[in-house]
This record gives structure tokens, C-alpha cells and sequence, in this order.
């Protein structure tokens, strides 16, 4: 099994501390595959999109998580959904010139990180906070201190193998049920702030651990792969139709003839033709129209 698009999570056996470790090649490609972003913007989604694997890592339930910046700067907007299966999808809209080395204040402007929580069964749940530190990084520390008073550190890593992009990243967080030392976990962080990106991206995480707490005592448990996954099809847009007014789509009819919608996620086209939106209309959602 390959060691790239995998999500390993391990705890310490003598600490009151559990951690977690990502590496992401093709499911960041693929992400990156359907635009022509700026470097900076490339690089910022690579890291969001590592967060985001090791955010919904941390779900207690069967559900999604979608992680969100929004700003009056020349990035407006960026989004990462994940869910537990580890299904991952990401866009960002960009209006303005962004510079190569431009940081995450000015791409982002006067703005702030969204996290949205959405279990299959339960109520949905959503936390802001403002981005007060320097990296992505700092600003999710400090949204697990505001949220769940929970000692969190995040260490992310983007760069290239064999020419190719990567992404990587690990997460460390005090276990909430147990009575950490925070001098252990200062400890551990030490520790994991010393890894190299190319260690990440290139070696087993078996060996990353050893290489990082090797006079520790760690537990590896198996694997759980991470692929990007867009879950766009011809029939939510059709049900997304049907909650238009009926003015609004024939006049888009009127203009274009058919209705063209776009994933921004993936880049797939759903078109719908007048007869189309008149068999969704009468309530037929049949083969025909969901082959087009």
C-alpha cells in the first residue's frame, strides 16, 4: 500500500496525548487540477487542505467537516471539505492580483476561519475565529483553545516530490479525558516541530514516529486512506433547480437557451435544455434526464 494519501493516528503510552499524521500527494494534485492558482494560493490550499484531514480526524461522529477562510482581501474566499471517510474537495475564488510570496494576512485581508461541524445524525455546529496568528496553523490552535479547551498543536508541511506538489502535516492534542501535564505536551511538541517536510512527504510514518520520539513509547494504529471526492451530481442540481423561481429560470433559458451549471469543485458541467427543467418540474428525475 502506498504511503502517500494516508492518514495515520497514534497515541502515547505514557502521555495523556494522542496525535495524528497526514501525508497527501494526489488528493492535493487533484485539488490543484482543475485551476491555475497563484503560487501562494497553491500553497495556502495545501495547507488547508492538511488541516482539514486532521480536523475531521478528530470527529466523534459520522459526518462532515468544511473549514472556510473569507476575507475582503484579493483571496475572497477558500474552502476545504472532509469528511470521515476522508473524501476530500477544496476551490478557492480569487478577485484581484495575489503576489508569490504574499502571506496569509494579505491574501486574506480583514478576515476569519469558519468551521463548520455536520453530523449525519444531530445538530450542525459552526465556530469562528478571527485570524489573529501568522500561519493557518496558529489561527486552528487557537480555535480548538476557544472551542474545546483542548492543548492543540498543528505542524504543516508543502513542497514537492520529484517535481510533483505535497502536502503533509501532523497534529498533536491533549486527550480530553484524561489529565495531561502540559510539560509532557510542551515536550512532544518540541519534538514534532523538528520534522522536515521531506521526511513527511517521503518515509513511512512508522519511521517518522521513530525518528521524532524514539525514546518514546508509541502506539501506530493502521491506516485510513484519503482521496479526493466530489459529491456534485446531475441530480443535486436538479433539486437545486427546483427551488428557483420559475421567472429566474426562463430567463436563463431565454438568454442561454439551456442551463449550463459548473462544479468549481471538480470542473464537471450539468446541462439542462428547456425540456429538461420541464421534466424536473413535473417531478421526473428518470434516466433520461439524469443521463445528459
Amino acid at each position: 500500500m502506498a504511503i502517500n494519501d494516508q492518514l495515520h493516528r497514534y497515541v502515547f503510552e505514557n502521555y495523556a496525548v494522542r496525535g495524528e499524521l497526514v501525508s497527501l500527494h494526489e488528493t492535493y494534485r487533484q485539488v490543484l487540477g482543475q485551476h491555475d492558482y497563484p503560487p501562494s494560493v497553491a500553497h495556502l490550499l495545501g495547507e488547508m487542505l492538511v488541516a482539514t484531514s486532521l480536523l475531521t480526524a478528530t470527529l466523534k461522529f459520522s459526518g462532515e467537516i468544511t473549514v472556510q477562510l473569507q476575507g475582503d482581501g484579493p483571496l475572497r474566499l477558500m474552502v476545504i471539505n472532509g469528511d470521515d471517510r476522508q473524501n476530500m474537495r477544496g476551490v478557492a475564488r480569487i478577485d484581484g492580483v495575489i503576489a508569490p510570496d504574499s502571506s496569509l494576512k494579505q491574501m486574506v485581508g480583514n478576515g476569519y476561519l469558519v468551521i463548520t461541524l455536520t453530523p449525519e445524525q444531530g445538530e450542525r455546529y459552526q465556530g469562528v475565529v478571527g485570524l489573529e496568528g501568522e500561519h493557518l496553523s496558529d489561527c486552528l490552535e487557537n480555535y480548538f483553545l476557544q472551542s474545546e479547551q483542548l492543548l492543540t498543536r498543528l505542524f504543516i508541511r508543502t513542497g514537492a516530490v520529484e517535481g510533483q506538489v505535497a502536502a503533509a502535516g501532523m497534529l498533536l492534542q491533549v486527550m480530553p479525558s484524561k489529565e495531561a501535564n502540559p510539560d509532557d505536551f510542551d515536550h512532544l511538541a518540541q519534538l514534532t516541530s523538528t520534522v522536515k517536510a521531506q521526511e513527511l512527504f517521503t518515509l513511512p510514518a512508522n519511521e517518522v514516529l521513530y525518528r521524532l520520539y524514539h525514546q518514546d513509547e508509541v502506539s501506530l494504529y493502521p491506516p485510513q486512506q484519503v482521496q479526493f471526492l466530489c459529491t456534485c451530481s446531475r441530480q443535486r442540481c436538479a433539486d437545486a433547480l427546483l427551488t428557483l423561481p420559475e421567472h429566474e429560470l426562463e430567463e436563463m433559458l431565454v438568454q442561454d437557451e439551456n442551463i449550463d451549471m459548473h462544479c468549481d469543485f471538480c470542473g464537471s458541467h450539468y446541462v439542462f435544455d428547456r425540456d429538461d427543467v420541464a421534466s424536473i418540474k413535473r417531478g421526473h428525475t428518470g434516466p433520461d434526464l439524469l443521463l445528459h
